[in-house]
């Protein structure tokens, strides 16, 4: 595989050290420097993450002819990055992180404003027409904005992964995945990127998908995962495997990075969202500083309609989130407890409306249910990430949702990648919920479960 990553690198420094006292002339902290760590960021971190994970990978960038660029060239090389700079006016743009306790007190950008890099030689977009997958990194400094690059991308056979910037241009036409995060999102979609949570980055992502002419837009939400937007009107919401407090400067370039190896490998999009949800909390786990919890509630496993309708009452007396998810749960299996641990990150309590005996017999046949709806309901009721569960008898669970009313209504399975909308998003829309798509795990399976050990 050959990864071409295309953007802006700057110069990363962290200086570290501790701070005991005020300044006697100014209402400022001292911060006694301890450590200083530099690193290449940016489009260079990228490059850097990726050829750490063994992928052959080349960066084409501008680098000034100052220390600074010299310094990154070298650094890069050395990680085994194959650079092809052009050349940047001005100097190499430096972002300094002033930092105590794991805190971030200010943060010094050098550069000056964004300058045009030189001219694209032939052998440079020789490498994009080669390259098994392409990531843009941009970081709002100009590279994204050259055109003799952008024409060369859209031409590429390769997958493009666009990492955009608000001073950025928009993508060119096409791109597979495009990475921004939920500020970003915002700001992008203007109007339509007002107020905050699943509702606008799902309203934000589809409008910058059809503006952008992308096959698709991932909105990440840093602890609130990822939410997936493509042609079908649900999106699909990819929760964080764990809560972490680390530093997340870099997740976004761990999250671009993975997804475009994911695609270059032949993955769906919707599975290298998860792929790279996956790395881009490993990476901040990873990070100093950090404490890792998990994001399962307490799980009070009432069961019954009058429970739950108490229950979803209490949460939104205290401005929570009520979620729902449904199914028949017969032989519960890990696929199921995905799914519904990936429901109760979404919200702060998570309701499941379960499909009755007869409910079952009607979707399935008269050989299922094997589990009656009371040992059923009495399992899902134990789990830590259940809250409630209610038993209807309706082929379809609209009629529990009618009276429900969740704020987020979770469904399990491959829907996200094309096809029509879920027939629960209409009713759901009525009291202006949102109709999710959560990943399941392939292979997990009641009914081939049930095959197979028939079988035996």
């Amino acid at each position: 595989m050959r990864l071409v990553i295309v953007g802006d690198t700057l110069l990363d420094r962290d200086v570290e050290g501790s701070v005991t006292r005020i300044a006697p002339d100014a209402p400022a902290p001292v911060l006694d420097e301890e450590t200083t760590r530099e690193r290449p960021g940016g489009a260079g971190l990228a490059a850097l993450l990726a050829a750490g994970q063994g992928h052959h990978v080349a960066l084409i960038t501008a680098l000034a002819g100052d220390a600074a660029g010299a310094w990154l060239s070298e650094a890069l090389t050395a990680a085994g990055v194959t650079v092809h700079a052009l050349p940047l006016p001005g100097i190499t743009p430096e972002k300094i992180r002033m930092r105590a306790a794991g805190q971030v007190l200010l943060r010094l950008d050098r550069g000056g404003p964004p300058q045009p890099p030189g001219d694209a030689p032939i052998a440079v977009l020789d490498v994009l027409r080669d390259a098994t997958a392409i990531l843009v990194s941009d970081y709002g400094r100009g590279i994204a904005r050259h055109p003799e690059l952008r024409a060369a991308i859209e031409e590429a056979g390769a997958p493009v992964v666009w990492d955009p910037h608000p001073h950025g241009p928009p993508p060119v036409p096409n791109v597979r995945l495009v990475t921004p995060n939920e500020s970003e999102a915002r700001r992008l979609a203007g109007d339509a990127g007002r107020g905050s949570g699943l509702s606008t980055a799902r309203r934000a992502g589809h409008l910058l998908r059809q503006r952008w002419q992308a096959g698709a837009v991932v909105v990440t939400r840093g602890a609130g995962g990822a939410v997936l937007c493509q042609g079908n009107p649900t999106p699909m919401v990819v929760p964080v495997p764990a809560a972490s407090g680390g530093d997340t400067c870099g997740a976004g370039d761990a999250f671009a990075v993975a997804a475009a190896v994911a695609l270059a490998g032949g993955a769906l999009v919707s599975e290298a969202v998860q792929t790279a949800v996956a790395a881009a909390s490993a990476y901040v786990a990873g990070a100093p500083d950090t404490a890792t919890r998990s994001q399962d509630g307490p799980g009070t496993g009432q069961l019954g309609a009058d429970a739950a309708g108490a229950l979803a009452a209490a949460v939104r007396a205290r401005g929570g989130t009520v979620v729902a998810t449904g199914g028949c749960f017969d032989l519960l299996h890990t696929g199921h407890l995905a799914t519904l641990r990936a429901a109760r990150s979404l919200g702060d309590c998570l309701v499941v409306c379960l499909n009755s005996d007869d409910s079952v017999r009607r979707l399935k046949g008269d050989g299922r249910p094997l589990t009656g709806q009371d040992d059923r309901a009495r399992l899902l009721a134990a789990l830590d990430c259940v809250d409630a569960v209610v038993t209807f008898d309706e082929p379809t669970p609209e009629p529990v949702l009618a009276w429900l009313r969740p704020d987020v209504w979770v469904k399990g399975g491959d829907y996200a990648d094309g096809g029509p909308a879920l027939p629960e998003a209409e009713v759901v829309g009525r009291w202006g919920g949102q109709t999710v798509i959560v990943p399941y795990l392939d292979g997990r399976s009641t009914t081939r479960t049930i095959a197979e050990a028939r079988g035996r």
